[in-house]
């Protein structure tokens, strides 16, 4: 197993729905040591400031740490957990999975669980089955043998799911994808850096709840005040049946997507450009999406004071926002490929450009 895939594992196993960041936090915090200046907003979003060669440009690049999930809403007297959810899930993902309660006591594992479909009326067996219909079950007879579990409202509840290493030794399964790649895309881009100068000094923020509203990024930008940003992401990859190639012509092994559009930010048409000239130059293969009914991190940071540049670089994920999701290694590389040598062109002359 090499340094890149235990890096992926650590972090996409590590536990941090929205709000409760805490353990992933931790993990990105010892990964960023001895990568720079370690710092923290008041959110909770970690920054690393890496200095190059000059303090100007200030270049911010941003991941988000936490994960879709769920919180403990209300116990029954029978003793199942009702939950809400933290993040957008699509109901019909969520049956029969398995979750992790975060207590004040520990772990506790549960499944998602209805009213069994032997017990449906056929006209019941045709609908679709909505998340406040389901329930957590962890075994419990009673409301008071949950409690004793150290189950309250309020606490955290994350997928249950591990990584792997899939048959052909490139794709890799596991939760939190989206958006721990993205963390990984800093770390891995900031470790290059440090053996190499670069004209600008760069910001690596691994930044909390964005999944519920962009949170850490309109806190973190406050504390970088970045002259350019390059927000780093999963992307919707649209090569599975039943996806038209004007949803999403996004593939895995395609090379990094660049978002041209989302429902929230039009990149820098000029950072942008920069961004397709790099990856000619380095024969690096990139895709064009376009996410009409999501955002980024970016939604906030580019409306940044009087306006951030910025624009999205992301890597191919099938089937994210559900408890597993698939990522291809060669993507993930060429990303960082393409990352690393941007980031060396943005010097002051450029970034000052960008906006003319």
């Amino acid at each position: 197993m090499d340094e890149t895939i235990k890096l992926l594992k650590e972090l996409t196993e590590a536990n941090g729905v929205p709000g409760y960041e805490s353990q992933v936090r931790e993990i990105v915090k010892k990964h960023f040591q001895n990568l720079g200046e370690i710092t923290q907003d008041k959110l909770g979003s970690v920054i690393c400031k890496k200095d190059g060669t000059t303090q100007n440009p200030k270049v911010m690049l941003a991941g988000h740490m936490d994960e879709i999930g769920f919180m403990v809403k209300l116990i029954t007297v029978e003793g199942f957990i009702k939950f809400l959810p933290l993040g957008g899930w699509f109901d019909q993902v969520l049956l029969g999975q398995r979750v992790v309660i975060q207590t004040h006591k520990g772990d506790v594992v549960g499944v998602i669980g209805v009213k069994p479909p032997h017990l449906l009326s056929p006209e019941e067996s045709k609908k679709l089955v909505e998340r406040k219909d389901m329930y957590i079950d962890i075994g419990a007879t009673s409301k008071a043998e949950v409690e004793d579990a150290g189950i309250r409202p309020g606490d955290p509840i994350i997928p249950r799911a591990d990584f792997v290493i899939l048959a052909n030794g490139n794709s890799y399964l596991s939760k939190a994808w989206d958006d721990r790649v993205g963390v990984a895309m800093i770390i891995s881009t900031l470790q290059i850096l440090k053996e190499t100068n670069h004209p600008n000094c760069v910001y690596g923020v691994a930044t909390v709840q964005e999944e519920v509203g962009l949170r850490g990024a309109t806190t973190s930008v406050e504390a970088v005040n970045p002259d350019v940003a390059i927000i780093l992401e999963s992307d919707i990859a649209g090569d599975v049946p039943g996806v038209k190639p004007e949803e999403s012509s996004i593939k895995l092994r395609g090379g990094p997507s660049i978002l041209i559009y989302d429902a929230a930010m039009i990149p820098n048409l000029a950072l942008r450009d920069l961004v397709y000239e790099v990856a000619k130059e380095l024969n690096i293969p990139v895709q064009s999406s376009s996410i009409e009914g999501g955002a980024t991190d970016g939604a906030r940071i580019h409306l940044h004071k009087i306006g951030v540049p910025s624009v999205v670089i992301a890597v191919p994920a099938r089937h994210i926002h559900s408890h597993s999701s698939i990522i291809h290694r060669s993507d993930f590389d060429q990303s960082i490929q393409l990352l690393t040598a941007l980031i060396k062109r943005l010097d002051k002359n450029t970034v000052e450009k960008l906006t003319v």
